[in-house]
């Protein structure tokens, strides 16, 4: 197990305010149009293993739901923020060879003129793993975060197992999101591409 303090999920992923387009203005809270994208996942980890999978976005996680889902987790933890998010559904994830996972939680910014998503959703988990009571059952969600480039391709990081908790930074005093990544490292996403 190694421990990531992935520094641009962190900021983006609850504390950034989105942008707010005329057409987000126009929707109810969180509703967007969908758009459905495929790629690989690639898992470095001991050996490249590579996995495709189909992602559909159908909404975005507000600003204030956002602030909402940060007080929680640094007030009561994650499974606390699991039980508080576990009903949403701003679409879905489906990789090769597993069951579809709904996206509990999507944050969508524009960074250095790049357009970036970040997702969360309850990671997929084996009967044995959860019958036994491995350690890896502490890690119950799976992050995605894809950069688009200006022709709309998309590459980034995949945390298949990823434990989160608010810390307080010792020099700065300020308290930070940490995620924990369960393996060695983070898979690569590569090869998004737009399909609606």
């Amino acid at each position: 197990m190694k421990k990531l303090v992935m520094v641009m999920i962190m900021t983006a992923f609850l504390m950034l305010p989105s942008p707010t387009t005329a057409e987000d203005k126009g929707a109810k809270s969180g509703a967007t149009a969908k758009e459905v994208y495929t790629g690989t996942l690639v898992n470095m980890s001991g050996g490249t293993v590579s996995t495709g999978f189909t992602l559909t976005l159908e909404g975005r996680t507000s600003d204030e739901e956002a602030q909402k889902y940060l007080s929680i987790l640094a007030s009561q933890g994650q499974d606390d923020l699991l039980k508080a998010i576990s009903k949403n559904n701003l679409g879905f994830i489906a990789a090769t060879g597993k069951t579809r996972r709904d996206l509990l939680v999507i944050r969508e910014f524009q960074i250095e003129g790049q357009r970036r998503i970040i997702a969360a959703f309850e990671r997929w988990q084996g009967f044995f793993e959860v019958r036994g009571g491995y350690r890896s059952t502490d890690y119950p969600f799976s992050i995605i975060e894809i950069v688009f480039d200006q022709k709309g391709r998309g590459t980034g990081t995949f945390i298949g197992l990823a434990h989160v908790r608010i810390k307080k930074d010792k020099k700065t005093e300020q308290f930070r999101l940490e995620i924990e990544n369960f393996g060695s490292f983070p898979a690569k996403v590569m090869g998004v591409m737009r399909r609606k």
